[in-house]
Formats: structure tokens, sequence, C-alpha cells
């Protein structure tokens, strides 16, 4: 046995928000064993945990969630009492064009995790007792809300995360009570995962906690994603495609708000709950563009509105939602969080953390960075 307190698996690791998770847990728990598994697919990149990689309570396993022989090695070999599931394919426009590898990733992998703990934590003498297996989701699960209020707000940024910006665009609002309404391939992956880590407690009595999630924005997101790929653009003047006319609103949190909450979640959710975090912040796409554009920019120096005419619009994609928005007050109301930073102050330290790391970016963007680690780490 380890003399760490606790021995936790956190899935996708190497990920966008799994980075931050990993690094929160790391530095804030030296007497957890944090165990990152992560496949290292196109979206993973070990760069992203560079300044932890040598803490003595931080292991890395380069492996397949799907792979349920080596999942259930680990959990033996690691003692693991907990499992933080990050680990998804997660981009809509690929469910779009290949359905079947985030059926194998977000539904298989997923169930090869459960029956992994399943198994190893039913062997122990204390049984589930001490356990928990959290599953991180989204709130793409719940389908698309109305827009009752298509003009929204004229301010550019809300005084603060608040239900005044929240209110912006309509007055419904996902809750965690929602029916599942999935629209993309994406989305149905992912909904049949949350179904399954649900059954798991019902069936087994499993400690589960599903946690559902609005859009994440900050450092280091794979340039597929809207804000990190749009700031490179605005850099180096290329266009900045728009879907249909950019009018679908989205909920935005700044990533270590989320791996805030993920972390309070872990530690002190209720087992077989469920949370929705949301950043209290819808923007429609275009909106969200121009303060891009704007702040952009201001920071390198550049006139104001100067690239605006970059924007260029493009054919809608399918099953595009027209609006997500988070009610998150019941994770506000039981266990006290909320987001720190205002959607202005978190979206200038973003654009300017892109701006300052461009080496990241130009290595992320080539491909490059997936080549380094695979000697390294192909026969762990």
């Amino acid at each position: 046995m380890s003399n760490f307190k606790r021995s936790i698996i956190i899935t996708g690791g190497a990920g966008f928000i799994g980075s931050h998770v990993v690094r929160l847990f790391v530095n804030q728990y030296p007497d957890y064993h944090i165990i990152n598994l992560d496949k290292l697919t196109y979206a993973g990149n070990l760069a992203n945990l560079k300044d932890i990689e040598e803490r003595p309570n931080y292991t890395f396993v380069k492996a397949d969630i799907c792979d349920f022989e080596k999942v259930m090695s680990l959990m033996q070999e690691y003692h693991v009492d907990g499992i933080i599931h990050l680990a998804a394919e997660s981009h809509v426009d690929r469910s779009i064009k290949d359905p079947f590898t985030f059926a194998q990733t977000n539904v298989m992998g997923t169930l090869s995790l459960l029956q992994a703990a399943k198994l190893y934590w039913e062997s122990l003498p204390e049984g589930y007792e001490g356990k928990r297996f959290y599953h991180i989701s989204t709130d793409e699960v719940y389908g698309a809300l109305e827009m009752t209020h298509p003009e929204g707000i004229e301010s550019p940024f809300t005084t603060k995360a608040s239900s005044e910006h929240h209110h912006a665009y309509g007055e419904e609002f996902f809750v965690e009570t929602n029916p599942y309404n999935p629209h993309s391939p994406y989305s149905a992956a992912k909904a049949s995962s949350d179904h399954f880590v649900r059954a798991f407690h019902d069936t087994y009595g499993m400690p589960t906690i599903v946690t559902n999630c609005s859009n994440n924005y900050g450092p280091y997101q794979f340039p597929e994603k809207l804000i990190p790929l749009f700031i490179n653009n605005i850099r180096h003047r290329k266009p900045l495609p728009v879907y249909g006319k950019g009018e679908n609103v989205r909920d935005w949190l700044y990533v270590v708000d989320h791996a805030r909450a993920i972390d309070t979640i872990f530690h002190r959710g209720k087992v077989a709950e469920t949370y929705n975090i949301g950043g209290f912040n819808e923007w429609k796409n275009i909106d969200i563009i121009k303060v891009l554009i704007r702040t952009v920019d201001r920071l390198l120096g550049r006139a104001e509105d100067e690239d605006m005419n970059l924007i260029t619009y493009v054919t809608d994609r399918a099953g595009h939602d027209l609006r997500y928005a988070i009610d998150s007050s019941k994770l506000q109301r039981e266990l006290g969080w909320e987001p720190s930073l205002q959607f202005e102050e978190g979206i200038e330290k973003t654009v300017k953390w892109y701006l300052d790391n461009q080496a990241w970016m130009d290595n992320v963007t080539s491909g490059d960075y997936q080549n380094y680690y695979d000697d390294m780490y192909k026969n762990r």
C-alpha cells in the first residue's frame, strides 16, 4: 500500500479541462496520488502539464479507457478509491462525421471504467465505502432552449456573473431534472454514458455523481474550439467562419472555475446527485467573436475594430442547437460554489495567454506534440 491518503484516476487529464483539474488536485492535495489516464489523442497534450510532471504525487499513464484489462490493472496497482472521468470525444462537428468513434469512446469507455471500478471496489473488505465515481458531462444532453429575448442585452459586458446577464436571452434554463433531448451524435453519446453511470448506482449501489457543464474557455484549449481558434485566426488575419448568422447562444465558464467546482463536488457532493455547472454568462456567438476581435486588436496595438472584416458567414451545421443556458443555483445553494471571474476579466486573461503562448499554439496546430511523447510512453 502507498503512503498516500487517496489514490485518484483522472481520465482525459492531458486535455483542456482535464489538465486544469489534474493541476489543481496535484497542487492542492500533496497527500493524494493523482493518476492521469489519457490516450493522448489529438486533443491530449502533455505540454499542458509541464509544470507538474515531476511532482511526487503525480503519475501519467498512456492508455485507452476502452481497454478494460488495462483499467482493471491500474485500479489494482494503485489501489484507486476515486475516479474523475473527463475523457471524451467532444467536438460536435467531428461527431457528425464520425459517430462510431464517439459512441466507442464516450459510451463503451465509460462502461469500461464503471465495470472496472465495480469489480475492484466490490472485491475490497470495505466495498464501496469511501469510494467515488465522478462523471463529467455536458449541458448539450438537455437539447436546446428557446430564445424569448432574441435581441439580448446592449452592453458588451455584464457588470458581474449574475442572473442579470443570465436572463439576457430567455427565462428558461437547464436544471438538473430536465429530460434528456440530445440532438447530435456527440450529445447522444454523452447522454448514454450519463445513463450508464446512474444505472451503476441504481443497480449495484456504486457511489456515483454526474455533473453537466456549460461551454468552457481559458488556457490550453485545443484550437478546434471557437475561442482559441478565433484568437489565432485574428492574430494571423485569417477568416473567422461563423455558422449561420452567429445567433446561437451559449453559456460560458472560465475553465479554472470549472476545475474548482469539480474539486468541491468530488469532496462534498452527495452520492447519486446531479449538479449543473454554469457561468451565469450567456453570449451570442457573433457577440463573443466581436469581443475577441476588439480584445486581440487592442492587445496587439491594432486600430479598434480593424479586423471585423475577417468575419465570414458559412452554412449552419446540422442539428445546431440555438441556445444553451445552465442554472447552477443548486450547486451554489448546496455547496457554496460560484464563478470567481467576471467574463470581462476571464476573456482578457484568456486572450493574453494565447497571445503570450504562440509557441504552444504553433506546436498544437502543427501536430508535432503528438510525436514527442509517443516513444516515451508507448510501452507503459
